[in-house]
């Protein structure tokens, strides 16, 4: 290469880097946001392109079936919970054709965390939209030459239009309410009530089902929707839209959003990437677990579905929707790091609803509809466990132990279910364990539905909770309570079977069930004994005592074997049979499902048998295969942060295996640098040096300017801020965090004898 080629070569190669350089900095987190990324399912429900504001209630999403389908449903006005219930509607359009909803195309569609634009009614109407808390504001342009409609639903209820206003109310589900008020900026040519596609401008209330107004501007190219919700009242949706949107532009209000977004991404900040890919999964990741619980306080009061009435917040903003046997996992702990204030406020909303509930049960799945009660055990216990363990105060820990405990004690275990303990249950508290019923063996308990017994999930996670409910006790000094809730907490051993190593059903008699094969049996979603997972997902199910299972399965080579095992174990059939069976264990490594919670420990377990250079591979590994920047990039369902706080945590390096256990276990990070903002000036620095998308190996590690020969990390060494070092090589280390004496902690609070 001649030296005018080799000057050019090295201008250009300088004008890509200055580029790319700039480039970087000027994009801001939310800018590597991507809300299409897992649109398409691999198997079960889809991500959602969601628009609002952190922790927001105001919340919309296209009005599709999925990402896939060629029209939508109208125009969105509020999703009431996570992925399930929408509430009231708009359609615009210029063909004159009207109905209760229009159904059309779609096109040229921009979906942002803060803003919303689309192409509909046949590319005749362009509708823009951007949240604030409560309201928010649609911006409709008209392009033809022709008369513009707008239509509004209120699904099931009453709306009243007059002149460029609407207001009314929609009934939901479980009893709940929600009122609506819109205010037009430019005053219809014709308003009234919408009946067989004509505006009858005589009426101005439509009552009943697809209860439906409309307007009909002309010469008007766009209007500009500002509307407000709200769960309190009609008035309280009018005060909101006044405080919040009433003399505010889309684009002011859009900006606005975009900050409130930067502001809470931006709490954790991160450098040195090994791609941009490995950027827009992290902040994506990290966007989907801002989504929920959402703040429905309006104005100093809230309303509470557990007892249908309105309530002053007292000091503590009041959230709802919240899915906790998914975000207690590390939804919840990741929120402690980095919003304790919001997270002190939504435990106390947890703590509320049991107050108002008329069992005083802890809820598990509260929603502004009410706790529809989901999936199996009582997780919530671990939320309030972590937190009192890591240092959270300012909450009712003396009523959020007893509700919890009135939960699991006098509440059914039965999953999905809201019945009063029965005999299933005295069985439990009496022996240790759910029993399993034999195939063909009919069912004998009323409370038993489709969901089935679970047996071995039942006794697994209740295992845990029992085990958390002693952390609590421990703290409250109530001793024998303690030490009585931790002996349960060993209830998994009832069930662990040693010739296999599995957890295995037993049935009323103690006996094994014969013939199990753990891929398969147990029915559709493996029911019967497991949940959505086989029994190799649960054959790790002891968050609380990873180390006596590594003792159980006969010490720490035979427990790595097991676990490699899983990562390698054929399928049993071809996928299609396999999926037929267990649709719900999506993202497979082997046995290993990366798309289903009870699995997302499970990497991590290595570091608990001295070969935490597995971790380091494995958790490298999974999130590369499995979260991608592309609308198939989510295996599995994303319940408001269930899989991507995963995600959030395994990229910075470390992991909360044990909600409850002030510790977390680490892996391998994928940036040189990160900082978390913890509140009040203090910031957690994670360094890693080295670190490149070769370079995942830990070769030594100080925390706080203090040597790191162990695997984990606990909370007091982070929580007032601090420096993680990690130095990364392409080579595994395989001294570095092998003395098991050294493994992450699983202390009981007293010394236990089973």
């Amino acid at each position: 290469m001649d030296s005018c080629r080799i000057f050019k070569y090295i201008v250009l190669s300088l004008a890509i880097a200055s580029a790319a350089v700039t480039r970087a900095a000027a994009l801001q987190p939310v800018d590597y946001v991507n809300p299409y990324m897992g649109n398409i399912s691999h198997m079960l429900q889809p991500t959602l392109p969601t628009v609002h504001l952190p922790y927001g209630m105001m919340r919309i999403y296209p009005q599709r079936g999925s990402f896939v389908d060629t029209r939508v449903h109208g125009l969105p006005v509020i999703t009431v919970n996570h992925r399930e219930n929408c509430c009231f509607n708009i359609s615009a359009t210029q063909t004159g054709d009207l109905h209760h909803v229009i159904d059309t195309d779609w096109d040229n569609e921009v979906v942002k965390p803060y803003y919303y634009a689309v192409d509909i009614d046949n590319q005749r109407v362009r509708a823009e939209w951007a949240p604030a808390l409560h309201s928010a504001i649609y911006r409709i342009t008209f392009r033809d030459n022709a008369p513009g409609y707008l239509i509004f639903n209120s699904g099931d209820g009453e709306l009243t239009v007059d002149k460029g206003k609407v207001s009314g109310y929609q009934n939901t589900w479980g009893g709940t309410r929600i009122y609506w008020c819109v205010l037009a900026d430019t005053k219809p040519a014709t308003a009234g009530v919408l009946k067989h596609g004509n505006i009858n401008e005589s009426k101005h209330q439509a009552n009943g089902h697809d209860a439906c107004v409309a307007m009909k501007f002309e010469g008007t190219k766009t209007v500009n929707l500002r509307y407000a919700v709200s769960f309190i009242s009609e008035q309280q949706a009018a005060d909101n839209l006044a405080a919040e949107v009433a003399s505010a532009s889309l684009d002011k209000v859009a900006a606005e959003a975009r900050k409130a977004w930067n502001d809470e991404l931006g709490k954790i900040t991160v450098d040195g990437a090994c791609s941009e890919s490995d950027l827009k999964v992290f902040y994506t990741s990290l966007y989907r677990c801002l989504e929920r619980p959402a703040l429905v306080s309006e104005n100093g009061r809230h309303y509470n579905p557990a007892d249908h009435k309105v309530h002053d917040d007292d000091g503590h903003r009041f959230y709802t929707d919240d899915w906790l046997w998914d975000t207690y996992r590390a939804a919840h702990p990741l929120r402690l790091l980095i919003s304790p204030e919001r997270e002190t406020d939504m435990i106390n909303s947890l703590i509320r609803t049991a107050d108002y509930d008329q069992c005083h049960w802890f809820p598990t799945f509260p929603s502004v509809t009410g706790d529809s009660r989901r999936m199996n055990c009582n997780h919530g216990v671990a939320v309030l466990a972590d937190a009192w363990a890591k240092g959270l105060r300012g909450f009712d820990i003396e009523r959020g132990y007893d509700y919890c405990k009135r939960a699991i004690e006098e509440k059914t275990l039965a999953p999905w279910s809201s019945a009063r303990a029965g005999r299933l249950d005295s069985f439990y508290h009496t022996n240790g364990y759910i029993p399993a019923l034999r195939p063909g063996e009919k069912e004998t308990e009323p409370q038993i539905g489709w969901e089935r017994r679970q047996a071995v999930a039942v006794t697994l996670g209740t295992s845990y909770d029992q085990w958390c409910l002693s952390r609590l006790a421990a703290a409250l000094n109530l001793t024998d309570e303690a030490r009585h809730y931790l002996a349960c907490s060993y209830n998994y051993r009832k069930l662990f079977n040693s010739e296999t190593c599995f957890f295995h059903p037993k049935d009323s008699a103690g006996n094994f069930l014969p013939d199990i094969d753990y891929r398969f049996a147990g029915g559709l979603g493996a029911r019967d004994y497991y949940d959505e997972n086989n029994g190799w997902t649960y054959r790790w199910d002891v968050q609380h005592n990873p180390t006596d299972l590594v003792n159980l399965m006969g010490g720490a080579d035979k427990f790595c074997d097991n676990l490699d095992r899983t990562f390698s174990e054929w399928l049993g059939c071809n996928r299609y049979e396999f999926y037929g069976k267990l649709p719900d264990q999506t993202g497979n490594v082997g046995q290993f499902t990366m798309g289903n919670e009870p699995s997302l420990h499970i990497p991590y377990l290595y570091c608990y048998a001295g070969k935490p250079w597995k971790t380091q591979k494995v958790i490298r590994d999974l999130v590369h295969e499995w979260f991608r920047d592309d609308l198939m990039g989510v295996p599995g369902d994303e319940d408001g942060g269930g899989l991507s706080a995963f995600v959030v945590f395994s990229m910075m390096g470390f992991y909360p295996v044990t909600p409850g256990m002030p510790a977390y276990t680490l892996g391998s990070p994928f940036f040189k640098d990160v900082k978390l903002k913890l509140g009040g000036g203090k910031v957690l620095h994670i360094v890693a040096q080295d670190c490149s998308a070769t370079a995942k190996y830990i070769q030594s590690a100080s925390i706080n300017g203090r040597p790191l020969n162990k695997p984990w990390i606990s909370h007091d060494d982070i929580k007032d801020g601090g420096t993680l070092v990690l130095k990364m090589g392409e080579r595994r280390n395989e001294q570095w965090g092998s003395d098991l004496l050294q493994a992450p902690p699983v202390a009981a609070p007293y010394p236990i004898t089973y």
